[in-house]
């Protein structure tokens, strides 16, 4: 009896969290932000794959264009990348995903350019499967993207483990990594991807399992910051409690977080309002997506504001692909099969790496060229 209490014993503590690190204050978040450049860059996904899947599993890892692409982002002076990851990729093969990670992380280098990785997301399909992916729906904006861990996954807390390995496997294999800027845990946890149906129920069992995404990403120890990014809502100004005053999803994400990120797609005004209910948590600001034409939210009218108070930008889209996101979003209802959109949605370089437009590159890289919070003036 003893010899089996004392074996439940050992495995209780072997399967028990360790003791995680504290949130960052704010004195070690600034110390942080104040080491970086004025942080500039894009969401990326190799113009080659649909999804998160598509760029990661070996039979299409396609390092040779991601290094040519990455070298279209140092060409005009960006210097980070929000890179997404998904769970299955860990289950599947987790020390080809490393060695595919490290092999990302080599490339990025090479470039100058330190991407923020995004474990989890709820955008898009929530039915991931691996193995090859369908092709573009012809006319429709990110046709193939994927959410992880999907609806089938957060159901059952049977599961939970298995996200826990996944989170600590890469957070562990990488925490004292200089070539990752940080780890973005989950975008847009409360996105309910309303185009697919059989998900209700979802914003509940997200936001229980982040809570326990950052436990389990502090017990990594990174020595890099922990962030989700809030998106949605009216007002996230610090109501005294340490988050936002909108939903529960915000205040998590708030006052969890080591460095503040958020996501507009709205005119320059709105924008900067955005920034100033920010400013009050103290923290280095990251806005990880932003940039789309038809919104009104563009280089020309958010990037001057952000590098004015310091905001680091990373806009959705880099070269244009099989994610098909120059398409607008009602590309859904209404696929653009038998003429292109006006304007192009997302993206920075056409297929063939050509600027979609020049002026646009031109500004990203004379903001990039210029001290902190100074913006030059217009030529």
């Amino acid at each position: 009896m003893r010899l089996f209490v004392g074996a439940a014993i050992v495995a209780m503590l072997a399967t028990a969290p360790a003791e995680a690190r504290g949130r960052w204050t704010e004195a070690q978040a600034k110390a942080w932000y104040d080491r970086q450049p004025w942080l500039v860059g894009a969401n990326y996904t190799p113009a080659s794959a649909i999804n998160q899947l598509e760029m990661w599993q070996a039979e299409s890892w396609d390092p040779k264009r991601i290094d040519h692409e990455l070298g279209l982002a140092q060409g005009i002076g960006m210097n980070t990348m929000r890179v997404f990851l998904h769970d299955q990729l860990w289950v599947q093969d987790p020390e080809g995903f490393k060695r595919r990670i490290d092999a990302f992380l080599t490339i990025a280098q090479k470039h100058g350019i330190r991407p923020l990785f995004v474990l989890f997301d709820s955008c898009w399909d929530p039915n991931p499967v691996l193995g090859p992916q369908h092709p573009p729906i012809p006319g429709v904006h990110n046709s193939g993207w994927v959410q992880g861990p999907g609806m089938a996954g957060l159901r059952d807390r049977a599961n939970w483990p298995k996200y826990r390995a996944y989170v600590q496997g890469v957070i562990g294999a990488f925490k004292d990594d200089p070539r990752i800027l940080g780890w973005d845990l989950w975008n847009e946890p409360d996105n309910g991807a309303d185009q697919y149906k059989g998900q209700e129920g979802k914003e509940p069992l997200v936001r229980a399992l982040l809570a326990q995404v950052f436990d389990w990403a502090r017990a990594a120890e990174p020595s890099q910051p922990l962030t989700s990014g809030v998106w949605q809502g009216d007002d996230w100004t610090p109501d005294g409690s340490g988050g936002g005053r909108t939903s529960a999803m915000d205040r998590l994400q708030l006052s969890q977080s080591d460095v503040i990120t958020f996501h507009d797609y709205s005119w320059p005004e709105t924008f900067e309002r955005r920034v100033k209910q920010l400013l009050p948590y103290k923290r280095p600001i990251l806005c990880t997506e932003y940039m789309a034409r038809g919104n009104g939210s563009t280089f020309d009218g958010s990037l001057p504001i952000a590098k004015r108070y310091n905001v680091a930008m990373m806009n959705w889209g880099f070269v244009d692909g099989k994610t098909q996101t120059r398409l607008p979003w009602d590309s859904w209802k209404k696929p653009y099969v038998l003429e292109e959109p006006t304007i192009w949605f997302h993206e920075v370089f056409r297929a063939d790496g050509t600027p979609y437009r020049q002026a646009e590159t031109d500004l990203i890289r004379r903001l990039a060229a210029a001290p902190k919070g100074v913006v030059p003036a217009v030529r």
